[in-house]
């Protein structure tokens, strides 16, 4: 009966927690000026969001590598992102999550 309890307790923690971390990683999104370079569905200066899913389709994890870009800027001399390691793995997720 506890562990009944404590998995349902878990499912409500983490469907309440989402929607409040996508909107700060949407708010870093907005105010790091991301869509001057990427969108959603096309290519700009720098790949839509979709072709970075697309990327990393069927890979293991591949969030700590996008952290990780974000944070140091990249091979690709992408703009640091300076944010919790929380806020920049819900930004990766935002971009994985892209179709």
């Amino acid at each position: 009966m506890r562990l009944a309890l404590a998995i349902v307790t878990g499912f409500a923690v983490a469907t309440l927690a989402s929607p409040a971390l996508a909107g700060a990683a949407e708010d870093l999104m907005t105010k790091g000026k991301c869509s001057g370079c990427h969108t959603a569905t096309t290519t700009k200066k720098g790949p839509s969001f979709a072709s970075i899913a697309a990327k990393y389709a069927g890979k293991p994890d591949p969030t700590p590598a996008i952290v990780e870009m974000l944070k140091t800027g990249g091979k690709d001399d992408h703009n640091k992102v300076v944010a919790s390691d929380a806020d920049l793995k819900a930004i990766a997720a935002i971009v994985l999550a892209s179709k």
